[in-house]
């Protein structure tokens, strides 16, 4: 039985789409020029409180390694971001926010 061909079709577009986009996010990150890069905290502003609010990190209480995984899931999500800005990420919230660190009352 073959697949009817408007399907082949669809799914070709929504593949293409995904890629150009891919591709179009990349060349943009590597065309601005890096002369400081930005530290874990910058990053995890400008890059995940557009989704989640601070409470999240604070509450989740993990070590780097842990939050390392958490930020690659989150790249299969749809997050784009270079291995440093995940180990700049991760090690600023295990340092700042992991289970060694007291909880602060609000």
């Amino acid at each position: 039985m073959r697949a009817h061909p408007y399907i082949s079709c669809i799914v070709l577009v929504f593949t293409l789409g995904f890629a150009v986009n891919a591709l179009a996010q990349s060349a943009a990150s590597e065309s601005t020029p890096s002369a400081a890069a930005p530290n874990g905290r910058d990053l995890l502003q400008s890059r995940c409180a557009q989704c989640h609010s601070d409470a999240m990190w604070r509450d989740q209480r993990q070590d780097a390694k842990a939050w390392e995984a958490t930020l690659y899931r989150m790249m299969g999500r749809g997050a784009v971001w270079s291995a440093d800005d995940i180990v700049s990420m991760a090690s600023f919230l295990g340092t700042e926010l992991g289970p060694q660190v007291p909880k602060i009352k609000r």
